[in-house]
């Protein structure tokens, strides 16, 4: 599932021109990725289409709101579970060790659990480890999915794709515990420069746009579109 992951990966990144100029390359990856069910494929497709039919300020005040402003939404997976702990911290080590044992590079600022990076991670692993990891984090997937659902917003179909590769159902107590926090308000700016602040100090920065940046997102779409390897060779995921 390589290509479906990087797809994702890409679209539920800070929209960009580069990226609305690369949609119509997004979009031929998809119809080829043969591995993914065509409701998926569907979905993605809509997905990319509407980021790129957008214009591009209206497309980046969506995304800071839903996902920057919204701490229920955030795309960082270990906000959901530790918050602001010292177990975040740790959290953050251990999984940016993974990556470098795995010999994936991230740029410096680049936050682990940030979750389209997290995606291009297992992108490069196996379906075994792909399934492991994921199935780990699809409680966090389907909060996500969930609440985005409440607010119509197409982003879910992204979270809906990562449910399907899954191929599981997430641990229900662990989501219904997270469906039990209350929505945060994205007008709360002085809740906002709180979380800002503590980020900042704990982890030295957060993901901005040269994140996934135009040279990250070119690589990752025409991954995307390269024949996927054999069977048993890595990568094949």
């Amino acid at each position: 599932m390589a290509n479906a992951l990087k797809i994702i990966s890409v679209l539920l990144s800070y929209p960009s021109a580069d990226l609305q100029a690369a949609i119509p390359e997004i979009e031929a990856a998809i119809a080829d990725d043969t591995r993914l069910a065509a409701t998926e494929r569907a979905r993605l497709a809509a997905l990319a289409n509407n980021i790129g039919g957008l214009d591009l300020y209206d497309a980046q005040e969506r995304y800071v709101s839903l996902f920057d402003r919204t701490r229920t939404l955030s795309l960082h997976l270990f906000e959901h579970v530790h918050g602001e702990s010292r177990d975040r911290g740790q959290a953050m080590v251990d999984l940016g060790q993974m990556y470098e044992r795995q010999g994936f590079e991230t740029d410096p600022g680049e936050m682990p659990d940030f979750l389209p990076l997290f995606l291009e991670y297992l992108s490069t692993q196996s379906d075994a480890e792909v399934h492991e990891l994921l199935g780990q984090t699809l409680h966090i997937v389907a909060n996500l999915r969930t609440r985005l659902q409440k607010r119509d917003s197409i982003y879910a179909n992204a979270m809906l794709a990562l449910e399907a590769i899954a191929g599981i159902a997430p641990q229900q107590q662990a989501l219904d515990q997270l469906l039990e926090q209350p929505d945060h308000d994205p007008d709360d700016l002085e809740a906002l420069d709180a979380v800002w602040e503590s980020e900042a100090v704990t982890f030295g920065g957060g993901m901005g746009e040269q994140s996934c940046g135009p040279d990250r997102l070119r690589t990752q779409v025409r991954a995307a579109r390269r024949p996927p390897p054999q069977p048993g060779t890595q990568g094949g995921s």
